[in-house]
């Protein structure tokens, strides 16, 4: 298995490796170096020693599902439940556009308040204000037609972990009324619609096997996600698994490597679960193959209310306010932060004069902004979708019907919602 990790050969496959070396690998702690070691080689060979920064924006802390791991389950009465407005939103990209970030992530539960109309408001306002930045969402589960329409309007990337695999695995952590087959669903038509689609999973989740992990990679395998987004389960005391053990630093440390030897032009964050059970877990992550980090962008005030698992940092070094504590760190784990896109490793940004604006290290300001000053006389060169009414976005239409809306939680809460 050794000589496997090193060759020099870079560009490996998922199918050059068996279910029982990987076995091995994900339980064996005696693979953390020469795997990480391969990986940052493979990483650098793609990327370099660039690291990509996300403004994370969570915009809604409300969720219609009662997933029994997530600290915001409909079904927690003790939730101090809040939504940001259009111009809470917007504020967080103007801050964060001054702050050097150019990609925007959209974070929240899935909040019936939202409807399509309110979420393509968003999306069009972000594009117009800040046309060389990319917008991501993390909204959960929608229909083909919602996830077109958010395209169509301008989003760039989705991120949406599997979460499992297996399921039997699956129905131990989620209730009767959500499917896996649905977000395996969900997945496959973000990727026939052209998103940049991010997908993943906790790792010791409840239940979790070695075989489960291991189908969640021949599941990525047959996907192909741009990015990967794996994190240590990390237990709420709020939930049916509030007395569960969280997740192992180590192997998900390992998972990274593995996920980036396996994947090699994927985007890997070094994610916030990382650095709420390691201080040093960022650091550890960036080491072990990953390329990307997203400082919480949201406001200071509703920061903790997002409060999916027991600890969760979104202070300090965490807020996007201290960017420069984090480009010191990042620095001293052997990389540096580039103010772009970040797109994949490949991907090409094509501008509104239909050109090639940006690959995924090239910035793309100027280019963007030359290309709007030779189309300043058509309105719509901003984006796709002028026709929404922004300075409307949450004025009449996000009124839309928040009693009913807030009866969906009220019923989860009361047991009425399995």
């Amino acid at each position: 298995m050794k000589n496997i990790l090193n060759t020099n050969q870079m560009n490996l496959k998922p199918a050059s490796f068996s279910d029982d070396i990987l076995k091995d690998w994900i339980e064996n702690e005696a693979w953390n170096e020469p795997l990480a070691k391969k990986a940052d080689a493979i990483r650098r060979q793609s990327y370099g020693t660039e690291v990509y920064f996300r403004g994370l924006i969570e915009l809604t802390n409300y969720c219609k599902n009662n997933c029994y791991y997530c600290g915001i389950r409909c079904g927690n009465p003790k939730v101090d439940r809040y939504r940001l407005t259009y111009e809470d939103i917007m504020s967080c990209c103007e801050e964060g556009y001054e702050l050097g970030f150019r990609t925007f992530v959209l974070q929240g539960g899935e909040d019936p308040y939202y409807t399509d109309d309110i979420i393509c408001q968003i999306i069009s306002g972000i594009k117009h204000a800040f046309p060389d930045c990319a917008v991501t969402l993390s909204i959960g589960e929608k229909s083909r037609e919602s996830y077109q329409k958010y395209f169509d309007v301008g989003a760039d990337r989705y991120l949406l972990r599997e979460e499992t695999s297996n399921e039997s695995h699956y129905q131990l952590l989620h209730p009767e009324s959500m499917s896996m087959k649905n977000r395996q669903r969900c997945l496959k038509d973000l990727k026939e619609i052209g998103y940049q689609v991010g997908a993943g999973f906790m790792v010791d989740s409840p239940y979790q096997t070695t075989e489960d992990i291991i189908a969640d990679l021949r599941f990525l395998e047959e996907l192909q996600p741009d990015m990967i987004g794996i994190g240590p389960f990390i237990t709420h005391k709020d939930t049916p698994f509030a007395k569960h053990p969280s997740g192992s630093v180590s192997k998900t440390i390992r998972l990274i490597s593995i996920l980036r030897i396996l994947f090699p032009n994927a985007l890997l964050p070094a994610t916030t679960a990382l650095g709420t059970l390691d201080p040093l877990g960022r650091e550890k992550g960036l080491q072990a193959g990953a390329n990307v980090v997203m400082p919480n962008l949201s406001p200071a005030a509703v920061r903790e209310k997002y409060n999916l698992y027991n600890g969760k940092i979104y202070s300090g070094d965490e807020s996007a306010q201290a960017r420069k504590q984090l480009e010191k760190r990042v620095e001293a784990a052997g990389y540096h932060v580039v103010n772009t896109r970040g797109d994949v490793a490949g991907f090409q940004v094509m501008n509104t004069c239909g050109d090639v604006a940006e690959s995924h290290g090239v910035n793309v300001h100027d280019k963007v902004s030359d290309c709007h000053a030779e189309n300043s006389h058509n309105e719509n060169s901003h984006n796709k979708s002028s026709d929404y009414h922004i300075e409307n976005s949450h004025n009449e239409s996000s009124n839309y019907h928040v009693t009913d809306v807030n009866k969906t939680f009220t019923d989860c809460q009361k047991g009425k919602e399995s």
